[in-house]
C-alpha cells in the first residue's frame, strides 16, 4: 500500500474516532464502555474525552503534514519522530486494550494494531511523502 493511501484511511478512521468520543461527550454512548472501564464520573469522562480528541486532531494534523495536504508544516524529521512515538503508543495501546474490564474496549486492540500498521506502513516507505526538501 503506498504511504498516501495509508494516510487517507488512518485520516478516516482518526476522525470516526474522534466521532466516537463526541458521541462519548454527547452522552449518546456511555462512558463506562470507554477507557477500560475505569472512569468514575462525568468530570473524569470529559476531561479524558477532551484529551482523546485533541491528541487524534494532533495525529490527523500530523498526518496531513506527512502526505503535504497542509501548508504549515514541521520539518519531516519532527513529523517522522512523532509518527514513531505514536506507532509505539499504539502498540502499547493495543496491549493496555487486550487486558481492558469491557469486552467492548477488547474490540479496540483490533482499531489500535490496525493503527500501527498503518503507521508503520507510512513510515517504511523508501521516499516516504512530506520527506522532500
Amino acid at each position: 500500500m503506498k504511504s498516501d493511501n495509508a494516510i487517507k484511511i488512518f485520516t478516516g478512521l482518526l476522525l470516526a474516532v474522534c466521532l466516537f468520543h463526541f458521541c462519548i461527550i454527547l452522552k449518546i454512548i456511555p462512558y463506562n464502555i470507554a477507557w477500560g472501564g475505569r472512569l468514575t464520573n462525568d468530570t473524569e469522562m470529559y476531561i479524558f474525552e477532551t484529551i482523546s480528541i485533541l491528541v487524534n486532531l494532533f495525529l490527523c494534523w500530523i498526518l496531513l503534514m506527512k502526505g503535504e495536504f497542509v501548508k504549515f508544516r514541521f520539518s519531516p524529521k519532527i513529523v517522522r519522530i512523532i509518527l514513531w512515538l505514536f506507532c509505539i503508543l499504539f502498540i502499547l495501546n493495543t496491549a493496555g486494550n487486550i487486558f481492558a474490564k469491557t469486552n467492548f474496549e477488547k474490540c479496540f486492540s483490533l482499531l489500535t494494531g490496525l493503527s500501527a500498521i498503518l503507521i508503520w506502513m507510512i513510515l517504511k516507505q523508501k521516499h516516504p511523502i512530506g520527506d522532500k526538501k
